[in-house]
């Protein structure tokens, strides 16, 4: 299919910054640009047109964006900040906040230069982002055998890439022979993949430690030296919930971003988790390259195929979500209240921890490491975890997940202190009630 010439200006760009950037994108991604039209043209207007300017596809009243009194009761915003629509991007504003935020928790961030974030409607958005940039039908996409199911539905069915798991733990610990095995074994037959890294994590609720970590970026940058272009995508959903002092209380995308040309590092985090607002659908893509060319050319060329696939999916994300996301950070009591839920997480996590000591429970299951996020899993013990779920939900009226046969996830971020005991202990009378029936 045909490369129009402002993608092929972009595409000239990484030819000559980083080349393996260029390799690394999809047909799709080749394609992308942002285009110089209503939205470009609007921006120009909106910068020099004082006075008159009939380029924008709102309405006005006033001065102000024409808007209705039933809907504006429920903001105490200014208008602007609720009915204009929100630059592709996102709010100026908001993208320069969440970048100081991101630098100040994430101190290798501050060695390695990345990208400005850009605005997505939260991380799954952000995922499908990076599916459309970066993934062909076949490529490998290389996971943890912990997995989100979503990644699945992003990456296989939509894209057509080919998903590979490493298994995620070995002797209770993180698997960091594992780890490296597969990733070595994959550069040896393919020349590109996307490997997926998600700390907290989704179902086990467990982080590697700073030492993990550092074994993680040396076989990355291992597999690089061997020729592997490796897109990293650092799934950031649930960070900043560490509750053990053994956890790496950083992303992992500090050590990936800067180690390698042939390593593209991905930060994929935002407001739903690490603030309590997962309605608000807000969340924020950034970009880590290294080499010796242009990286803040580089990170341009990405931003605006980033804004064309923004552009041609959801146009922008909501304004009145961006705006209050931006009044929270900027509050002087947001630190302050954001401890204060990550302390009560904190204390169903020890919780949960307590629990489980109860002997009876293990001839039942056997928990996997946890140590953040929303979630706990265990391995059943002689049940398929589907039959126990639905006679959990038909029996006694308690609902769990089943990631697989053996594994059942608990949420406890979803539960009282009060409530923990008595809903592993229901667990524990529907794995007796199905094993009485073998």
């Amino acid at each position: 299919m045909k490369i129009l010439p402002l993608a092929a200006e972009l595409n000239s760009i990484l030819a000559k910054e980083a080349p393996p950037v260029l390799e690394m994108l999809s047909d799709l991604g080749r394609r992308f640009y942002f285009p110089k039209g209503i939205i470009s043209q609007s921006a120009e207007a909106k910068a020099k047109a004082h006075k008159f300017n009939a380029t924008m596809g709102i309405a006005t009243e006033g001065g102000a964006p024409m808007h209705l009194a039933s809907l504006q009761k429920y903001f105490h915003l200014d208008p602007a900040d609720v009915f204009l629509y929100a630059p592709t991007g996102g709010k100026p504003a908001l993208r320069d906040a969440w970048r100081r935020k991101q630098l100040g928790e994430n101190p290798r961030m501050k060695g390695n230069p990345s990208s400005l974030p850009v605005v997505t409607a939260a991380l799954t958005h952000g995922l499908s982002v990076v599916s459309e940039l970066f993934v062909n039908p076949g490529d490998k996409i290389l996971v943890a055998d912990k997995l989100w199911g979503n990644y699945r539905l992003t990456y296989e069915v939509r894209q057509g890439g080919q998903i590979e798991t490493f298994e995620f733990f070995s002797g209770g610990l993180f698997n960091r022979a594992g780890f490296r095995s597969k990733l070595l074994e994959i550069a040896s037959r393919e020349r590109k993949l996307i490997l997926i890294l998600n700390f907290p994590n989704n179902p086990t609720g467990f982080t590697p430690s700073p030492e993990d970590a550092e074994a993680i970026r040396l076989a990355v940058k291992e597999a690089a030296e061997k020729g592997l272009r490796q897109v990293v995508v650092c799934d950031d959903a649930y960070f900043g919930l560490f509750y053990d002092e053994s956890c790496l209380t950083e992303s992992i995308f500090g050590y990936l971003s800067g180690v390698h040309p042939n390593v593209l590092a991905i930060k994929l985090d935002g407001a739903t988790k690490e603030e309590f607002a997962w309605g608000f659908r807000v969340g924020f893509l950034t970009y880590g390259a290294a080499g010796n060319g242009n990286l803040e050319a580089v990170y341009a060329a990405l931003e605006k195929k980033t804004l064309g696939v923004i552009r041609a999916g959801v146009s922008s994300c909501p304004q009145p979500s961006q705006s209050v996301v931006l009044k929270a950070l900027e509050s002087p009591t947001f630190q302050a209240e954001r401890a204060e839920k990550k302390e009560i997480l904190r204390a169903r996590a020890a919780r949960v921890h307590e629990v489980l000591k109860q002997k009876e429970f293990a001839e039942a299951w056997t928990p996997y490491p946890f140590n953040s996020g929303y979630f706990m899993c265990v391995k059943l013990h002689g049940v398929d975890a589907e039959k126990l779920r639905l006679h959990l939900l038909d029996r006694h009226q308690t609902g769990v997940i089943a990631t697989d046969g053996t594994d059942v996830r608990v949420a406890f971020s979803c539960l009282e202190l009060d409530q923990i005991e008595p809903v592993f202990a229901t667990i524990y009378q529907g794995w007796k009630d199905l094993r009485g029936s073998i």
